[in-house]
């Protein structure tokens, strides 16, 4: 692989993924290959055994043969403002692990911090939890009425919706971005907006219409967060600010309703 980091295997998660996402670009390749076959079959079985066993789910014997790696893209690392015990501003609602931003962890996914902060956080949400007085659950909750919506006519609007926003938050908001990617993910985001608050006030409610909704909320505030920050940290990069801003104290870009 090309442009391999001075750190080589020492490099940080967002060196080793643009530099993968750089060669798969860069040769038209679905991925690039990870080659472990210089080690025994036992010492890969006894050191790595999950993965091991998972590579043979898929007719792949890492001992012998490469294994095919793709990066992935962290979209909500540090994403959600909690407490060290995992509160959010909104009751009722914790967030533990990568996703939330306690300031434990900064703007890069290592195993050695999120993992171990999922446990810690976990651990004081728990106890956090065992001294809330939380209320019990209304039992004169008014049923849901449905009014004059329609039962849904086209689920292959929402499942083409669904499968366009991953598609676009891989091409457009993935492990590199640029601004004019970004805002026409935004401007894309709008139109997907709009049509799936359509059909959510004019079609009977399911489980994936209201997972829809989500997703393009939560696509759109990852959309407008990039856009704010000028400036690339972790693996929060683009190709348009690639420099660290340390003109100032490091400052989390917080989205918040109105």
């Amino acid at each position: 692989m090309q442009g391999v980091h001075p750190l080589e295997s020492l490099a940080p998660r967002d060196i080793v993924a643009r530099a993968i996402d750089a060669e798969i670009k860069r040769t038209g390749a679905e991925c690039v290959y990870l080659d472990i076959t210089h080690q025994s079959r036992e010492f890969l079985q006894n050191r790595f055994p999950a993965i091991y066993a998972k590579c043979l789910e898929f007719g792949i014997d890492m001992a012998v043969e490469p294994i095919p790696v793709v990066p992935g893209a962290h979209y909500q690392c540090g994403g959600v403002v909690t407490t060290p015990e995992g509160r959010t501003e909104l009751p009722g609602l914790w967030a533990v692990g990568e996703v939330g931003c306690t300031g434990l962890h900064g703007a890069n996914r290592l195993a050695s911090n999120s993992l171990l902060e999922a446990l810690v956080v976990a651990h004081r949400a728990a106890d956090a939890l065992k001294r809330e007085k939380i209320p019990p659950p209304q039992k004169d909750i008014t049923p849901w009425e449905s009014g004059p919506a329609q039962d849904p006519d086209e689920l292959v609007v929402i499942y083409h919706n669904w499968r366009e926003i991953r598609q676009m938050m891989w091409d457009y908001v993935g492990i590199v971005r640029t601004t004019k990617r970004l805002r026409r993910a935004a401007s894309r985001l709008r139109s997907l907006s709009e049509e799936v608050r359509d059909y959510y006030w004019n079609y009977k409610m399911t489980c994936d219409l209201i997972e829809l909704r989500n997703l393009v909320l939560v696509a759109s505030l990852i959309v407008d967060s990039a856009l704010t920050r000028h400036e690339s940290r972790g693996l929060h990069f683009t190709r348009d600010y690639p420099e660290l801003d340390t003109s100032a104290p490091p400052e989390d870009t917080v989205l918040r309703p109105g």
